[in-house]
């Protein structure tokens, strides 16, 4: 299987440029569409809309942990997605999400400001219009992804390919990446690298689920999880009574996919961590 991956700046053509790289190859195409119709799937649709390529405010990211139970689940539905091979993702912070498999071609697609607001204009938008939408654009997705993962959208340390395309052609970027993603040099994932994507989806989901029962942070919880083998998660950490740890068991069995549960935490009473 082979994925690629499309991050790209508003009115610089990425969105049509990766539509029909997916076409082209017969591959799925996972945009903000597809990827909510699969949160939809996996009962998580809110959380997925909630983060929607833009930065929680700072006052919910200093006190709630609301932004990384959503950020769990949208990093799980990608893996998931990929998990099933043979895809084109759009935006969603899968260039980083899918950094480390050699099957995955990430593309990043740029132009000046000026050739935007001409292709915006191209669209419809007044001149005035067509700049406020770029900034606030770049501002919301590059703010993004230095929340979800701490790095600047714009390094090209991220990237395999980055078109600029203020002197290329849809059709041109589009040939570009295909010869590319169709080369030798792309090798189809292993066996390994799925059950990674697929023991990865799992790990965040139950993350997520122990973050809002409230079992992860706190001044006498803490959990973690860890997924060795598909379907059998790990738990480990302490908590201050015999219901959490079972709380904590009975929430990551009741998710789809797990197989089974290795409960390790340790109950350690809360007059005990004074």
């Amino acid at each position: 299987m082979h994925l690629i991956t499309f991050s790209r700046k508003m009115g610089a053509n990425g969105s049509e440029i990766a539509k029909q790289v997916a076409e082209k190859m017969g591959y799925k195409f996972y945009d903000t569409a597809a990827i909510e119709d699969a949160a939809q799937e996996m009962g998580i649709l809110e959380s997925v809309k909630e983060i929607d390529e833009k930065a929680p405010p700072l006052f919910q990211r200093f006190f709630s942990h609301r932004p990384a139970i959503d950020l769990d689940r949208l990093d799980s539905v990608v893996y998931e997605l990929a998990r099933q091979g043979d895809a084109v993702f759009l935006g969603r912070g899968s260039q980083i999400l899918l950094k480390s498999f050699y099957c995955a071609l990430h593309v990043r697609v740029t132009a000046s400001v000026e050739k935007r607001v001409e292709n915006l204009m191209k669209r419809g938008f007044h001149r005035e219009a067509a700049l406020k939408a770029i900034e606030r654009s770049d501002h919301e997705r590059g703010a993004f992804i230095k929340f979800a993962f701490g790095v600047d959208w714009e390094n090209p340390d991220l990237y395999d390919v980055v078109l600029n395309m203020d002197k290329i052609s849809v059709k041109i970027a589009v040939s570009t990446v295909l010869g590319i993603g169709r080369s030798e040099e792309i090798k189809a994932c292993s066996i390994d690298a799925i059950q990674s994507l697929e023991k990865m989806g799992l790990e965040r989901r139950v993350e997520a689920a122990l973050i809002e029962a409230g079992l992860t942070y706190g001044p006498t919880t803490s959990i973690s999880v860890s997924v060795d083998e598909p379907g059998k998660v790990g738990l480990i950490g302490v908590v201050e009574d015999q219901a959490g740890k079972v709380k904590a068991e009975k929430l990551a069995k009741g998710l789809k996919g797990v197989v089974s549960v290795d409960n390790q935490i340790r109950v350690i009473p809360a007059d005990r961590h004074a």
